[in-house]
């Protein structure tokens, strides 16, 4: 399976706070991004989430008692067992895809230099999807998808109904929002 057949909902939860799963638990969106747990409560984050049959990306980076080791994908593989994980660091992605997770690589467009980064990154490590922050650029969006041949999700600073739009006919394929008004968009 890719990343194109998971998405349902083109609007991705992105939960940043522990009193928003709930509301992630509810809405329209069947993927989620999780931004937040430690190692104690984790399991139960994510047996809550599974119970009301959301696919999961854990973003390790910002998982607290975690360390950027091949032993704690292994670890997220074997125990959590999460839909897969989103970093910013191209090491977890191979340990990852060794461990059968999906992937998703997270870029900052902040310049030329980034975008090109990004662009490096993900021809060496072969992520399974992009997410590229911030997502209110359009035009870089339409420039990345003739340049990565990568779904391509765009998040960061989405704030209406509009800025999704925006990014979707631009060519992502969804749009990851931490806003919970979002997430019960029909789209």
């Amino acid at each position: 399976m890719n990343i194109v057949d998971l998405v349902q909902s083109q609007v991705i939860a992105s939960i940043k706070n522990e009193e928003d799963i709930d509301k992630a638990i509810t809405s329209n969106s069947n993927i989620v991004f999780l931004l937040t747990g430690n190692l104690l409560n984790m399991t139960d984050h994510l047996n809550r989430l599974k119970k009301a049959k959301k696919q999961i990306f854990i973003h390790i980076d910002f998982i607290e008692g975690l360390s950027n080791t091949k032993s704690a994908i292994k670890y997220i593989a074997q125990c959590w067992k999460p839909t897969g994980i989103i970093t910013t660091k191209n090491s977890l992605i191979k340990y990852a895809k060794e461990e059968k997770l999906m992937t998703i690589q997270r870029i900052f467009l902040i310049d030329k230099t980034a975008i090109q980064k990004g662009i490096d990154m993900c021809k060496t490590c072969h992520p399974d999807a992009i997410e590229v922050l911030p997502g209110l650029m359009p035009s870089i969006i339409d420039q990345l998808t003739t340049r990565i041949n990568l779904p391509i999700i765009a998040g960061g600073l989405i704030s209406s109904k509009e800025e999704i739009l925006q990014g979707l006919e631009a060519g992502a394929l969804a749009i990851s929002s931490g806003d919970p008004a979002l997430w019960n968009l029909d789209i």
